[in-house]
This record gives structure tokens, C-alpha cells and sequence, in this order.
């Protein structure tokens, strides 16, 4: 969450940035609001502090009859007190429930517009978009062909946006989860197999909507347990009312998880097969850092992201995102979108990973915190995260920029020593 001290001192910018992001909130009536709770805190300080007085003099007077009007005076400052307590913790949730629902500010260069159509293309990957001679399947049919992925016992076993990967699906899987672990284990993150579960209050930590009617979490019946949606949630709990030393600052890790989401309203043709299922496997960067380490490493992950698809031969472009499509907890995102040759009518580009830098938002919530030594206090963290690989999403990319007219598919290169074969066949 924001800073309320910032919010109270920066309403205008703050209204502002809600309104660019598309964000209901009412910032003049927190202003309001935390007014009166500081005034309702002085209150009760100043009611405390004459019942303290009180009570202190109650042994010095020696009349009975001055002693217990002492007493009952005592008794009742400490009921007014009691009082004007529970008033200042009434304005508290009040204020609480309008903060927590403020987005995190955005970064200056960030495009404003309402949705994905206001992002800005900034590059484009070092492989070109393929032409093809012959009538182009999407992953749909070709899993289908190759055997490769089973639709309809996944929504047998569990429903619609399940699925079975089979045979050089499983292949092409796991040798994406090898190829990515290693890569960023080269370049200094500590590869982490995170649990599949959360607590909500973590969840709520990192600016995820565990319950209620809009959120895209699954949760499970009486606990305080949700499914994850992605390691970002994990990892961003590891430190979690923790505080770390600034000079084993920043900690990057690469999160191996399973990723649930419900996927409401999620249709259509860009969406079908594997764009949007309600499960998947994905490796995840993620970093804890001080607060000027942050901006340079958002350019790294999205380096590393850019590194891992020029690796596969994957056509790609690199967007800035808007601010409606920020998310809360983001201060800055860039998306990488690949090519897909099969979907929509003659190929859309289709998100594949993101990257996002998140300043102090999510570590103010979670009460992650670093100290400097030699001095006094804590601070609060800088987080981001990354997407390295979304397998379900870099299977469709795969198979649909990689299909032959003979109706196979061919497997990239630094994916072959795990798959086993150079192309995959009837």
C-alpha cells in the first residue's frame, strides 16, 4: 500500500494517478477521515495522560471523602478514554479500507490509457516473424494431431480449462522449466520450489483478492488457505514481518510453482486451448532490493525475459504497459508478447511473460524491511517480479511458430538436448 503520510500529502497526484489507472477511490474522504483519527488520537493521549494523573495523586490525598471523588474522576476520564478509543478505531478501519484500495503510483514515462490497447511498443526480439507457405493450425489442432494435448479428458477429469499434456508436450515442459532454472541460475538467483497454498493474509500482502465476487483466486473451504496464482505470491511471503541486512541486498530467486486462477470471463477464439486455463507450471524471478537498486533491476528481468525467447527463436515485442493495465501493486510493467501464428484471424501477439516493479508497495503490506548498518530503524523493501517462463503460453508460441507443412513440429534448438529429438511427429 502507499504511504497514508504521502497520500495525505500528495491527495491531488494521488486522485489523479487512481483516475489514470481506472481505480475508484475516494482520497479527499481519506484526507478527512485521517484528520479526524489524528484528532481523536490526541484525544485519548490527553484523556490518558489526566487519568494517569489521577491515579497518581490518589495516594497523596489523605481525606476519604477527596479520595474517592479522585477515583470517580479517574474512572471517568479512563470511560471517556474508552470512549474516544473506540471512535479513533473506527475512523482507523475506515481509513484503512480506502488505503488499501489505492493503487501504487505510477512510474512518469508509463503511457496513460484505459487498457493493454494504450501500451507502447518500445522493441522487438531478434527473431522475425515467420512466413508461412502452406495454411498455418494453431496449437488447438496441432496438439491435437500430435497428440500432444488432451482438452477433453482434462475437462472430463476437472472441467473446462484443464487439460492433459502428453508425449513431447511433457518433453517440451519440462525442458522449459530446465532451460529457464538454468539460465537465471547462471546469472546469480537461487532456484526456489515454492508450496502451491497460501495464507490469505500473504495473499493480501502482495495485493492479491483472495475472496469475494471479482477475485481469480481459488480458495479453499474453511481455511485460511488460497491456491497461488503465482510464486510472486510465495516468494514475496518469504520475508514477511522480516528484516534483512542491506548488505545481502538484492536477494533474487527464480520460483518453480503450479499457478491456479479462475479465469472469469475469460472467451473467444484469442482465448481458447492453452491462453487461458485455469492451471499451469511457471518460473518466476523475483527480488527484494533497496530502494535505488529497484529500477535497474526491473530492466534486468525484462532483459533476462527478452534473453530466454531470443534463445528459443521466438518472435517477440516489448511493451510499456498503460496504466489501466498496470495492476495495484506495479509501479512500472513491461510485457513481453509473442507471436502467435494461429491465434485470432492471421496471428496476434499474445502476452507471454511481465515484469513489474512494485517500489514499496507490496513489502509496506507484508512489513518486509531492511536495516543499514550503523544506523538506527528500518526501512521498507523494494520488490519485483518476473515471468521467465509461463510454460502453457511458451507451448503455444512453440508449436505454432515452429509448425512444418508436413504437419510436425520442430523442437528449438537449446530445448533439444532435454526433448531428446529435433522435431516432434506423427
Amino acid at each position: 500500500m502507499l504511504d497514508r503520510k504521502f497520500i495525505v500529502d500528495n491527495a491531488d497526484a494521488v486522485q489523479q494517478n487512481c483516475q489514470n489507472r481506472g481505480v475508484t477511490a475516494d482520497v479527499a474522504k481519506l484526507v478527512q477521515l485521517e484528520q479526524e483519527r489524528r484528532e481523536k488520537l490526541n484525544d485519548v493521549q490527553d484523556l490518558n495522560r489526566q487519568a494517569n494523573e489521577k491515579a497518581k495523586s490518589i495516594g497523596k490525598e489523605k481525606d476519604p471523602d477527596k479520595r474517592q471523588a479522585i477515583i470517580e474522576e479517574g474512572r471517568r476520564l479512563r470511560d471517556a478514554k474508552d470512549k474516544v478509543q473506540q471512535e479513533h478505531d473506527t475512523l482507523e478501519k475506515q481509513t484503512a479500507a480506502i488505503q488499501n484500495g489505492i493503487p501504487n503510483m505510477s512510474h512518469p514515462d508509463v503511457p496513460i490509457g484505459e487498457d493493454d490497447k494504450s501500451n507502447l511498443e518500445i522493441r522487438r526480439g531478434a527473431t522475425a516473424i515467420p512466413e508461412f507457405s502452406f495454411p498455418i493450425k494453431d496449437h488447438v489442432e496441432i496438439g491435437e494431431t500430435l497428440d500432444l494435448i488432451d482438452f477433453e479428458s482434462g475437462a472430463r477429469v476437472a472441467g473446462s480449462g484443464f487439460y492433459f499434456l502428453k508425449n513431447e508436450a511433457v518433453l517440451l515442459e519440462l525442458a522449459l522449466q530446465q532451460y529457464a532454472v538454468q539460465e537465471l541460475v547462471a546469472e546469480g538467483f537461487t532456484p526456489v520450489v515454492t508450496p502451491d497454498l497460501a495464507a490469505t493474509e500473504i495473499l493480501h500482502g502482495t495485493g492479491y483478492i483472495p475472496r469475494g465476487p471479482e477475485t481469480q483466486i481459488y480458495s479453499i473451504e474453511n481455511s485460511n488457505l488460497n491456491l497461488v496464482a503465482t510464486a510472486e505470491i510465495t516468494l514475496g511471503g518469504m520475508l514477511a514481518g522480516r528484516t534483512v541486512d542491506s548488505a545481502d541486498l538484492p536477494l533474487k530467486m527464480c520460483g518453480i510453482s503450479h499457478c491456479f486462477r479462475t479465469e472469469a470471463g475469460a472467451a473467444g477464439r484469442a482465448s481458447r486451448g492453452l491462453f487461458r486455463v485455469h492451471q499451469f507450471t511457471k518460473i518466476e524471478m523475483f527480488a527484494f532490493t533497496l530502494p535505488d537498486q529497484s529500477t535497474q533491476i526491473l530492466e534486468e528481468f525484462c532483459d533476462l525475459e527478452c534473453q530466454i525467447f531470443d534463445g528459443l527463436a521466438i518472435p517477440y515485442r516489448v511493451v510499456d504497459t498503460a496504466t489501466g493495465d498496470l495492476g495495484g501493486p506495479a509501479y512500472r510493467k513491461y510485457d513481453l508478447e509473442a507471436w502467435m501464428p494461429g491465434r485470432g484471424d492471421g496471428g496476434q501477439w499474445g502476452e507471454v511473460t511481465s515484469t513489474s516493479n512494485c517500489t514499496d508497495y507490496q513489502a509496506r503490506r507484508l512489513n518486509a524491511r531492511y536495516k543499514l548498518k550503523g544506523t538506527k530503524g528500518t526501512h521498507f523493501l523494494h520488490t519485483l517480479n518476473g515471468t521467465a517462463i509461463a510454460i502453457s503460453r511458451a507451448l503455444i508460441a512453440i508449436l505454432e511458430n515452429y509448425q512444418q507443412e508436413d504437419g510436425s513440429v520442430g523442437v528449438p534448438k537449446v530445448l533439444q538436448p532435454w526433448v531428446g529429438k529435433e522435431t516432434i511427429r506423427v
